[in-house]
């Protein structure tokens, strides 16, 4: 389907949009031709004109016996609906181009707590919506994120009130159904002063013959001494390319967290961003990366300190097997003004075979004499003693490589809800 700005003004009169709304649109639209690919990562071989760019697939419902059966049988079997009922405080489910089933517990609601699809924020809270809608990531950032402002459909919108901690997480998952999709969700979370925040987010694809795309963006506003928490793990079919910005800004002694496992997609290119802003804030960033077979894993993060005394941690584990290529790709930047400011990099690889590939790629730039960056770098094979040591207890080749690459991982299996570290166990060990 070619692309035109008959095509955006249709969705964008679909949706009931504002003017603003559908003016935004067409200027990233325009942004999005001018735009070429990338100068740097994995080469995008992307066929704009094959792509399904807006499929709407029922209207969105909080009550699962409204969902149509396929839909929900699909859900269903991911374990998202079981999840809902144990553990979650509400939940944003996503197929194809809008979300199609959504709720909040009650007493979420009774606090102020707001979590909606984008679509539905704008709608209902428009002021608050167009003071957060692309302020960290502009639309004309790179050719994904214009494509993204013109096409952008779905995704969460979150808002946490002052002094509110949640004592369970809120989830999104995003699916991908059908043959050449695109995929454009938006998301927004603002935590305000004194309050946390857990997110959790799943993404998943039927694989298909052809190519689909999926290329998200989401913003995080962390207010003063507030903290959030946002978990991905990512597991699309080998016939995506997932092209996706994330960015978060932290106030005065706030706290963001990236717990990020990229394990599936055809080529990822994802580096979630910290912007701290604020004097004694602080940032995490742990991720995994696992390229098999014709997979190009171009992930990392980035964190600019901006405020004094402020900290960053990222750690990247990276593992590549069957000729997989898995890359680190990140940049620290602490500022003149961020005096007495520390940020550590780890990049940890391991290498299953001598036909797979890891490169890190980092840049760091420290502007003042008070601060401390420390960067280390490992790549590794799985050593042949630890495998002999193994197997002489009997264990088989399989199994001993499993309890390495269990090993390896471990402190990022650490960040994860249970629940999610038993699923991550059972995707390794499938791949």
């Amino acid at each position: 389907m070619k692309l035109t700005k008959e095509k955006i003004k249709e969705i964008s009169n679909l949706k009931n949009e504002p003017s603003w709304m559908l003016d935004f649109r067409l200027k990233s639209f325009d942004k999005f031709l001018e735009l070429e690919n990338p100068n740097f990562g994995p080469e995008l071989n992307i066929d704009f004109n094959s792509l399904t760019y807006y499929k709407k697939v029922g209207k969105s419902t909080s009550n699962w016996d409204e969902v149509s059966c396929n839909i929900k049988d699909t859900f269903k079997n991911l374990g998202i609906i079981d999840a809902e009922n144990k553990y979650l405080g509400g939940v944003n489910n996503q197929f194809e181009s809008e979300v199609v089933y959504h709720n909040l517990k009650d007493e979420l609601k009774s606090q102020g707590i707001i979590f909606l699809s984008t679509d539905d924020a704008l709608k209902e809270y428009p002021d608050l919506f167009k003071e957060y809608f692309n302020i960290l990531v502009n639309y004309a950032e790179n050719k994904y994120t214009a494509l993204n402002g013109a096409l952008w459909s779905g995704g969460s919108f979150i808002y946490i009130p002052k002094d509110t901690k949640l004592d369970r997480p809120l989830q999104s998952y995003f699916r991908i159904n059908s043959t050449t999709m695109g995929q454009f969700e938006r998301t927004i979370i603002i935590v305000d002063e004194n309050s946390e925040l857990s997110y959790i987010e799943g993404c998943t694809a039927t694989q298909n013959s052809q190519d689909s795309l999926h290329a998200g963006v989401v913003e995080i506003f962390v207010k003063k001494n507030a903290k959030c928490r946002y978990t991905t793990i990512q597991n699309w079919s080998l016939d995506v390319y997932n092209l996706v910005t994330k960015r978060s800004i932290i106030d005065e002694n706030g706290k963001m967290e990236w717990v990020d496992g990229n394990i599936g997609s055809k080529i990822t290119m994802k580096y979630p961003s910290c912007i701290l802003k604020g004097d004694n804030s602080s940032a995490n960033s742990i991720s995994i990366a696992y390229a098999k077979e014709n997979q190009i894993l171009d992930a990392g993060s980035k964190m600019i300190h901006l405020g004094k005394n402020t900290k960053s941690n990222i750690i990247s584990k990276s593992i590549a097997s069957n000729g997989g290529r898995s890359n680190y790709r990140g940049m620290v930047k602490i500022s003149n003004n961020a005096i007495n400011s520390h940020a550590i990099v780890k990049c940890d690889t391991i290498l299953l075979d001598d036909l797979s590939q890891s490169d890190t790629y980092p840049k760091n730039i420290v502007l003042n004499d008070s601060s401390i960056l420390e960067h280390e770098a490992t790549v590794s094979k799985i050593s042949e003693e630890k495998l002999s040591y193994l197997m002489s207890k009997g264990i088989s080749e399989t199994s001993a490589n499993e309890l390495i690459i269990m090993g390896f991982i471990n402190d990022f299996k650490k960040e994860l809800p249970l629940e999610y570290a038993i699923e991550l166990n059972r995707l390794l060990k499938n791949n």
